[in-house]
């Protein structure tokens, strides 16, 4: 740590005490009487607003992690990392009716998780918690992916040690984080989102229209990629245009990462913290303006090809750190006081959606295992004492899974996780327009989903890492087996495994829902109503939060 940016450091130091302070008056911001209750802590009352929630889920969607990752995708794999822009853009019209009804019926009933409304739905306890389980692991990795997108940016301003002192600033940002998520719950992140996000747009159009000016402009930026990508035998498939081996992967990623999207508990936590379903009807056509500052920050990965950038060089893995790419390039091609505010924005928008995953997850312990299995008579003042507790136990374990795990490995379950939880789509988002499926039939499909898709993961090697199994989750179709039958044999045209495991669990889920309707098997009692899912701001039947 001998070369230490000081100057990077002081502005994200001072920068980073901003929103701490932030973080702790959030408690006080819009509060009710009291913050032991889950509607209160882990919902924000359920009363934010349209900048609010444009802000609040903007900071969880678009994360440290994805202002790191996707640029870096694109500076090693070119064209594909751009899958990112149409997933962004074609998930708005995706969700846009689902989560109004989800909305409606989570407002009538009090349902805080997306697990809360399948034990509604199908009077299933067992549905409900593979519903909740599946959500806490997919969650889980997804916040470890933050401290990665914070490490990144350390390690660029000299932390980049492999013992306790190379991770000393990353242990006392995540215990602030911990601390005022605690105290202040969903508040927290929704208020210091306002300040991530502002950073956030100034650093990127800066970025996009200063550095292409001095380096040459987009043309030399994008032939010097190119000659880059034509001089790299070991792999055919990157360039600054997609493959016909890569166009499928690049098209089922990104539908079934925008299906997955709000699948995710963190996402669902954002949209439900609103007070309407007005205000989430202009979120849905605001949010795509963060989908253009995307497909923005993806070029930086073509501007630092002809930047010369290089990764820095993990000491505890020995490694090149691709996800530093970006911080790389603006260390090398901005003033330092300049980098410093770049770097704040990124550490901050790793502190955002960390507390909003953390408390996701608490509110499906909770909710869904603590008070179904644990404590039935939990009163809200427990449950909330309980979220708070399990929040906290959430992001240390994600700490020490930087601390004591590959980075890589980090990355390589985040992608297990967008699998995982596609297979949550039939009982979580389908069920919102239709209930013909049993929950018997659902579990089914649940199960072949998990089971063939990690076959298929397992499948898929990364040599760049060393690994013979799960490096990936892009398939080739040659590989591709239906008990021990190879429909596509000999293709190396790729797929995304999510989306195929998904087709896997809908089919056993259709014909197991036939066998058992055939044998009259009971389906569970339905505790909602069609008109459940239109109720608006006013509807008297409208559950008020209950604090005492």
């Amino acid at each position: 740590m001998s070369n230490l940016q000081w100057t990077e450091i002081i502005i994200f130091a001072v920068l980073f005490l901003v929103v701490t302070v932030l973080g702790f008056v959030a408690a006080r911001w819009q509060a009710g009487s009291t913050l032991d209750h889950l509607d209160e802590w882990g919902l924000g009352g359920r009363k934010f607003g349209s900048w609010i929630t444009w802000f609040l889920v903007g900071g969880d969607l678009y994360t440290a992690y994805t202002f790191v990752a996707v640029p870096a995708l694109v500076f090693g794999a070119g064209a594909l990392g751009f899958y990112a822009l149409p997933y962004t853009v074609i998930l708005y019209p995706i969700v846009f009716l689902p989560l109004l009804r989800m909305w409606s019926v989570s407002r009538v009933h009090g349902y805080v998780t997306p697990a809360d409304y399948v034990r509604g739905r199908y009077g299933s306890r067992t549905l409900a918690l593979l519903i909740a389980v599946t959500g806490i692991v997919a969650t889980m990795p997804y916040i470890a992916l933050q401290l990665v997108g914070l490490e990144a940016v350390l390690r660029t301003m000299g932390f980049n040690g492999s013992g306790f002192l190379g991770h000393l600033p990353l242990l006392i940002a995540f215990v602030v984080l911990a601390v005022y998520t605690y105290q202040s719950g969903l508040r927290a992140p929704a208020l210091i989102a306002f300040v991530k996000d502002i950073l956030i747009y100034i650093v990127i159009l800066v970025a996009v229209f200063y550095l292409p000016s001095k380096l040459g402009g987009w043309e030399t930026i994008f032939n010097t990629a190119q000659a880059k990508f034509d001089a790299t035998k070991d792999n055919p498939n990157d360039g600054v245009l997609l493959s016909p081996a890569n166009q499928l992967q690049y098209a089922t990623l990104a539908l079934g990462s925008a299906l997955a999207l709000f699948l995710y508990p963190h996402s669902l936590t954002g949209a439900l913290a609103s007070r309407g379903r007005n205000v989430i009807k202009r979120n849905m056509v605001a949010l795509p303006a963060y989908s253009l500052l995307l497909g923005l920050l993806a070029l930086l990965g073509f501007v630092a090809i002809q930047a010369a950038s290089k990764p820095i060089v993990n000491q505890a893995t020995g490694r090149p750190d691709t996800n530093t790419i970006v911080p790389v390039l603006f260390d090398q091609q901005f003033p330092a006081w300049f980098a410093g505010i770049a770097f704040a924005a990124i550490g901050i928008g790793a502190l955002v959606p960390a507390a909003i995953m953390s408390i996701a997850a608490a509110n499906l312990w909770t909710r869904n295992i603590y008070k179904e299995y644990i404590k039935k008579d939990a009163d809200p003042k427990q449950e909330a004492k309980q979220a708070k507790l399990a929040s906290l136990i959430v992001k240390f374990g994600a700490v020490l899974f930087i601390l004591l795990v590959d980075p890589q490995f980090s990355i390589d379950l985040q992608l297990i996780g967008g699998v995982i939880i596609l297979q949550t789509l039939p009982a979580v988002a389908i069920s919102l327009y239709t209930r013909w499926f049993h929950r018997w039939a659902l579990v089914a499909g649940w199960v072949a989903g998990m089971v063939w898709g990690f076959a298929m993961l397992y499948e898929i090697p990364n040599k760049a890492a060393g690994k013979a199994h799960f490096g990936g989750s892009a398939l080739p179709l040659g590989q591709l087996s239906l008990f021990g039958w190879h429909p596509f044999a000999g293709s190396l045209t790729q797929i995304y495994v999510g989306f195929v495991a998904l087709i896997g669990n809908l089919v056993v889920a259709v014909i197991a829902t036939w066998i058992l309707r055939a044998m009259k098997s009971p389906n569970g009692i339905d505790q909602t109503q069609n008109e459940d899912y239109h109720a608006d701001e006013g509807d008297p039947r409208l559950k008020e939060v209950a604090v005492h």
